[in-house]
């Protein structure tokens, strides 16, 4: 696994051994990156002004990935000692070190933040809810600025036996209003599938209120 382009093009990047670990495919990210630099809802501008957030970072891929195109700055969590391990390996693989701070710790119970985080990357295991209780907790303990671009990897939903979409595909969420209280979604900004995993971005809203749910009443 490698760098894909910038100032730390072709750099190989160490995995921790074992299987937890789940780096983003080299094709979902190359199309991921793609994206932020044309899009017109982000752009080489926004990402060479972004603070940086690769929340279950493994390898770091794409913390460093944005990092190597201009990104100001990129914190790193992750929960395991393997991890921490192979991230400080490639921090210092790419020159990065200066750039850059590492959180050992589970992202569901982060530190307080520093300062607020303007690109937020979510790469958890499947099947365990973590991008939902992940960024209410990073939001809850001032990570997430306002405006914040998220961008979060999920397992793709199979289509049903009849090749209709899945009934409850992943919805994107506002971090800061509680599963009991209702809102209209925030607009997806883009969704692609690779496989095995969807990306979904979306824009954190702080201005958005919700009603509380009759069913909570």
């Amino acid at each position: 696994m490698r760098i894909i382009a910038g100032t730390a093009r072709n750099r190989r990047l160490q995995a921790p051994p074992g299987l937890t670990t789940r780096p983003t495919a080299q094709r979902a990210r190359q199309t991921l990156f793609d994206m932020l630099m044309h899009a017109p809802w982000f752009g080489r501008d926004a990402l060479e002004q972004a603070i940086v957030l690769d929340s279950f970072a493994g390898t770091g891929a794409l913390g460093l990935e944005a990092l190597s195109r201009g990104a100001q700055f990129a914190t790193f969590m992750e929960g395991s000692r393997p991890g921490i391990a192979a991230l400080q390996h490639n921090l210092q693989a790419c020159g990065m070190t200066q750039r850059a701070r590492l959180r050992h710790c589970d992202v569901t119970r982060p530190p307080k933040a520093p300062q607020p985080h303007t690109l937020i990357f979510l790469d958890p295991p499947y099947h365990k809810g973590l991008v939902q209780k992940g960024l209410r907790a990073l939001w809850r303990a001032g990570w997430v600025a306002d405006g914040a671009l998220i961008i979060a990897e999920t397992e793709s939903v199979p289509l049903t036996p009849d090749g209709k979409e899945p009934e409850e595909p992943f919805q994107p969420f506002h971090a800061h209003l509680l599963p009991s209280l209702t809102a209209p979604p925030p607009p997806l900004l883009a969704q692609r599938s690779f496989g095995a995993a969807s990306i979904h971005i979306w824009r954190h809203d702080n201005s958005v209120t919700g009603a509380r749910s009759p069913l909570t009443l």
